[in-house]
């Protein structure tokens, strides 16, 4: 393989890597590759710095499963294309389901090298590789050059921002904000990377909103809009209401206090822009990969809704704000924790086992976890003061007017 580079360490089309001199190693990838793109090559082509690079890529049911859609290029057509790229020795489909689909062509294969993207990173990948005896790599994201963002939705659907649930969520549903009024806290997130389907990050409110305005939000009055997307994603007819805090968390940039009284809209909305605050929070977020929720999972089966439980759930949720505007991390995290343990005792199947271990392997390293929405899976969102490796940092979206 021709090599890359003449450093030991090294900056490459917007990847952080080291490069691998002597003996090629097996490398090995996984990945939808939905779209190919600049941004999927410049991961490959840091991949490869590691070895012989060797491409696992989803089958067509995986994506499906994964992302609720059937995806926007075939298997075929992907795996030609992969196959394509000159950094790639060879290509295959994955066998498997799931996010852990290539795990029998890990196996198989005994690749001296695992690599990931930050945004794919997950515990069971890790531990996987560990039982193997393979090397894992994350690789993190340092710049997007002169190519400019892409997303496997759609190349220029990249300016509808997501948003994360801080503290409080599900005060925003009327069953649970009538037993005891109280805040849920958002920030809105730029797209910096596309975050798994069905994780809490709004991203179905997102699709919705790139139906309605296709590629950025429009300018105006931001209730207004924010009520306009409410009303689009719950037409007439609803039963199950999607919170009004994603809609809100979408169009209202930076952090957001949502006041909610028992109603699906929040009696105020109080923002703040501070950048002193916002950089702040930038700088004490984690956020470790889980994968999406089961498509037969159900958080509201087994529930133990209480006044008692509501009131924990809004006095933790304030007390977060409170913390966040005082910059007291040690108080904010605790908050955190808090806010995420009301949430569990009114709705236990918000967590498993795995999600149990995930937060056991972290708890020493952070000063609060909770995770990235009430339905399971997702993103486990840590707050602390010592860097977490191999974990997703986010952008919060500035006032952009």
């Amino acid at each position: 393989m021709r090599p890359l580079c003449a450093f030991g360490k090294f900056e490459l089309l917007g990847y952080q890597m080291n490069c691998n001199h002597g003996t090629a190693k097996k490398v090995f990838v996984s990945g939808c590759f939905e779209t190919l793109h600049s941004e999927h090559v410049q991961f490959l082509e840091a991949a490869a710095t590691y070895g012989d690079l060797y491409v696992g890529i989803g089958s067509d049911e995986t994506v499906k499963m994964l992302r609720g859609r059937c995806p926007v290029n075939t298997q075929r057509e992907r795996k030609y294309l992969v196959e394509a790229v000159r950094h790639v020795k060879a290509c295959f489909i994955n066998s498997g389901s799931g996010i852990m689909d290539f795990s029998e062509q890990l196996k198989a294969l005994r690749p001296d090298v695992f690599v990931v993207n930050a945004d794919a990173n997950t515990l069971g990948k890790k531990r996987l590789c560990a039982q193997l005896g393979i090397q894992y790599v994350v690789l993190q994201p340092v710049t997007r050059g002169h190519f400019g963002v892409h997303s496997t939705s759609g190349l220029q659907q990249t300016q509808i921002p997501y948003r994360i649930d801080l503290a409080g969520g599900w005060l925003d549903q009327p069953f649970v904000g009538k037993l005891a009024p109280g805040p849920v806290l958002t920030i809105s997130i730029e797209p910096t990377f596309e975050f798994t389907e069905r994780s809490g990050m709004a991203t179905s409110s997102r699709k919705r909103a790139i139906e309605l305005w296709h590629t950025e939000l429009p300018h105006g009055d931001r209730e207004k809009i924010a009520r306009i997307l409410f009303s689009y994603e719950n037409p007439p007819g609803t039963t199950q209401f999607s919170g009004s805090q994603d809609a809100i968390g979408i169009v209202f940039p930076a952090l957001n206090r949502l006041d909610y009284v028992g109603d699906y809209w929040p009696d105020c909305i109080t923002s703040n822009n501070d950048e002193r605050i916002l950089e702040w929070l930038q700088q004490h977020l984690y956020l470790v990969t889980l994968g999406p929720r089961q498509t037969d999972y159900d958080v509201l089966t087994k529930t133990q809704i209480t006044a008692e439980g509501a009131k924990a759930l809004a006095q933790a949720a304030d007390q977060c704000w409170r913390a966040i505007l005082q910059r007291d991390l040690k108080v904010f995290g605790r908050c955190f924790r808090e806010s995420f343990r009301a949430q569990v005792a009114m709705f236990p199947r918000m967590v498993d086992d795995s999600i149990r271990a995930t937060i056991a392997r972290y708890q020493a390293k952070a000063l609060g976890w909770k995770l990235s929405g009430a339905g399971g899976g997702g993103y486990l969102i840590l707050v602390s003061e010592a860097v977490i490796a191999d974990a997703i940092k986010i952008k919060i979206r500035r006032n952009e007017f």
